[in-house]
């Protein structure tokens, strides 16, 4: 990538999929899962704070920010699950890294599909921690947009090739399952959620309905399985029964942000909840038991999209997939922004005199 300090590699949804295909989708998720969990094991060197989040009956906007003190990142992301009924995306996103030294963007990203994938790679790290010891079996209640990504990201990083789907409207089952076919997984379409969780060892919720609805009740869930708890996070938005959390040991990413929009809101504010960097980086144990529930309440963080923004970014070196955007004003002389608007005028074309004969 040329350095050129105006300018700003941007990578469009054109771009980001080919980067996927281009880089296969089991490899992109299993690298972005390293970059994640390497950002995991430092994760005392980052700001952190809760998304900034603006809500609306509608649904949810947010910005999520954060930096190592050598980077700055940002997504910007909306969660809105009315959409679908008008042809559009429940979520989209785009996202920012910028130089700390000098404040200037070095990518802009769109992070709609990123995001997708970032998901399902967290997922699957956390599963690498919490969920029983080879695990094959995952029930996933919710078949929408990020059900495939899910699906994938946990066969490369963990094993899992039998699926057992159920999802309140059987076609985006049959879409799940048909763009899942040939990529070596046994799937079950199931008809209740609770046929779906028979057998499985680890069970993902990933729905979208912003109330509160549970998706999994007490009797469904039995010892010793982990449960990835992904689903549309914003207050009032829940899938378990409190009484599965009272039964759990939880891990969470950043708690006081898990308390205002995951699982854990239905919870007392002290009820405890581990880190899960913590578990990565060994200070405290993840899974210890045959018979202990393990749930992973995901709600996304900062340092996860910046750990994708990263990935993007070292990989465009080597694909050149970004074009490049005159995004930022440089004059030659810093102090003469004004000056640089009226050299862009162009020369008012002088009219030939032609003289009287």
């Amino acid at each position: 990538m040329q350095e050129r300090l105006n300018i700003v590699p941007f990578v469009s949804v054109d771009h980001m999929m080919k980067l996927v295909l281009a880089t296969g989708v089991e490899r992109f998720l299993i690298e972005l899962a390293a970059y994640i969990e390497e950002d995991f094991r430092r994760w005392e060197c980052f700001d952190k704070t809760p998304r900034i989040a603006s809500h609306s009956a509608e649904g949810v906007i947010e910005l999520m920010p954060t930096s190592d003190g050598e980077a700055y990142g940002f997504k910007y992301v909306n969660g809105h699950p009315k959409n679908t009924r008008f042809g559009r995306q429940t979520v989209t996103a785009f996202g920012v890294l910028a130089d700390v030294g000098n404040g200037y963007p070095i990518l802009l990203t769109e992070m709609t599909i990123l995001t997708a994938l970032r998901t399902a790679a967290m997922s699957a790290v956390a599963a690498k921690y919490l969920a029983p010891k080879g695990a094959r079996t995952m029930a996933m209640i919710g078949n929408g947009a990020q059900s495939e990504f899910q699906a994938i990201a946990f066969k490369a990083i963990l094993g899992v090739d039998k699926l057992r789907l159920y999802d309140i409207d059987p076609s985006a089952t049959a879409r799940c399952q048909k763009n899942l076919a040939g990529m070596g997984f046994e799937i079950t379409a199931c008809s209740s959620s609770q046929e779906a969780v028979e057998g499985a060892e680890i069970v993902t919720t990933v729905t979208a309905d912003k109330q509160y609805a549970t998706i999994l009740t007490d009797n469904m869930v039995g010892p010793g399985i982990h449960i990835n708890a992904v689903g549309g996070d914003c207050p009032g938005k829940t899938e378990l029964h409190r009484d599965i959390l009272l039964r759990s040991d939880i891990f969470v990413e950043y708690p006081p942000q898990t308390r205002i929009e995951g699982e854990i809101q239905q919870l007392d504010p002290d009820h405890p909840v581990t880190e899960l960097w913590k578990v990565i980086t060994g200070q405290v144990p993840g899974r210890s038991g045959g018979r202990q529930i393990t749930l992973f309440d995901s709600v996304g963080f900062a340092i996860e999209d910046f750990s994708a923004l990263r990935y993007v970014r070292d990989r465009l070196k080597e694909t050149g997939l970004y074009e490049e955007l005159d995004l930022l004003a440089d004059p030659d002389e810093p102090r003469d922004l004004f000056g640089m608007i009226l050299r862009a005028a162009k020369p008012t074309p002088v009219a030939a005199t032609v003289g009287a004969l």
